[in-house]
């Protein structure tokens, strides 16, 4: 049992690091202090620095694609479901903790740790493509509705609102950009 724990704090704690401070931030060093873990422990359970890293970006697309998915699976209308992922509680400045890792270079230049990253999202937009189909067919959506459009609108909404949010360093750019796009939902509803 102890086995267990170690490894889930080393993963919890290069999770946080990764979003804290990138990858190169994240030292083994300043993962086995945030885990309180003893000198070695990482490499009893992984194989070094870029076997944790992977293990920690994996639990974080995990966990966020269950969220996620739990809200545009939930019962009501396409917009309604769109829109509770958009309202989801979130810290815009803080920014999300998978859309930060695109901005990592050495994420980026790993296939191996980049792929979670564009599953996450190549599965995103294909989700919400389905709940826009879903809301045409159930006439809550025009049927010149695009879904593929629709949902990239609403996924670079999201990550772009982060963006914006921290630049400003106010939530307030965030939120004004996702009322932006439920005002554009509303209107092609209302079409």
């Amino acid at each position: 049992m102890r086995i267990m724990d170690t490894a889930e704090r080393l993963i919890e704690s290069t999770r946080e690091l990764l979003w804290e401070r990138g990858y190169v931030g994240t030292s083994p060093k300043a993962i086995l202090e945030r885990a309180g873990a003893g000198q070695g422990s990482m490499y009893h359970h992984f194989k070094g620095k870029p076997d944790l890293a992977l293990a920690a970006v994996r639990r974080t697309v995990a966990e966020m694609r269950a969220e996620v998915d739990a809200l545009l699976s939930a019962p009501g209308t396409a917009r309604r479901r769109i829109a509770a992922y958009l309202g989801r509680e979130r810290d815009a400045l803080r920014g999300c903790p998978v859309g930060r890792l695109t901005m990592d270079p050495d994420i980026v230049a790993s296939d191996e740790l980049r792929a979670p990253v564009d599953e996450l999202f190549d599965w995103l937009r294909h989700r919400l493509a389905e709940v826009v189909r879903e809301g045409r067919a159930r006439g809550e959506l025009p049927a010149t509705a695009d879904p593929e459009q629709l949902a990239a609108a609403v996924a670079a909404t999201v990550q772009g609102g982060y963006v914006l949010a921290r630049a400003a360093g106010s939530a307030e750019p965030f939120d004004r950009a996702v009322e932006g796009i439920l005002a554009l939902l509303a209107a092609a509803g209302a079409a």
